[in-house]
């Protein structure tokens, strides 16, 4: 998307930002310099950013789809790391740890864990593996590490996005009113 939309851009490009492939909008003070610069006319103008805010609105839908699946995704390893520590602090004791655990979606099962130095992680696409109960650990902290991080930088880039599709509609709102007005002064020297 970003190549397509710089390569069509009518705006300045010195005034244009990019944020990880999300093209930036430009804020038109005299709407008559942006569209010589530009090269279009009114409608032409109106039809291009018309068509950004909803590329825009396609990134925002993408975006909010990975925000939710990562703070799906942060509980679901902070349950992980707990039932690692739970391990961690049962082992040696001899007390057998009594778990219910999820078969599938709404079918749950009881499990007697006796001492254990190992736990498996199911790592997604039909795979599992046994892990330490040290490297399980440190495994489950360095992905909620990620995924936290992942989740701010989603959070930073829907706020850029925001405030680009808010530029977007100001600029929409100043070419439409800005041909509103030229339509009337051409309409009242055409009644003199």
């Amino acid at each position: 998307m970003a190549a397509a939309a710089s390569a069509s851009s009518p705006a300045s490009p010195a005034a244009v930002t990019e944020r990880r492939g999300i093209p930036g909008a430009s804020f038109v003070e005299d709407v008559e310099t942006y569209l010589k610069q530009s090269g279009l006319d009114c409608n032409s103008s109106l039809a291009f950013l018309q068509e950004r805010l909803q590329q825009y609105k396609i990134v925002e839908m993408k975006l909010l789809a990975q925000q939710r699946d990562l703070q799906a995704k942060i509980p679901d390893i902070e349950k992980c790391l707990d039932v690692v520590a739970t391990l961690e602090a049962k082992k040696g004791t001899g007390e057998a740890l009594i778990a219910d655990f999820e078969v599938s979606e709404g079918i749950y099962s009881r499990a007697k864990i006796e001492d254990s130095d190992s736990v498996c992680l199911w790592l997604g696409a039909n795979v599992m593996l046994e892990y330490s109960l040290e490297e399980a650990k440190a495994l489950l902290e360095k992905n909620l590490e990620n995924a936290k991080a992942s989740l701010e930088v989603l959070v930073a880039d829907l706020q850029f996005l925001r405030d680009q599709v808010t530029i977007t509609q100001v600029t929409v709102a100043r070419v439409y009113n800005w041909d509103v007005h030229q339509r009337r002064i051409k309409q009242a020297t055409k009644e003199e």
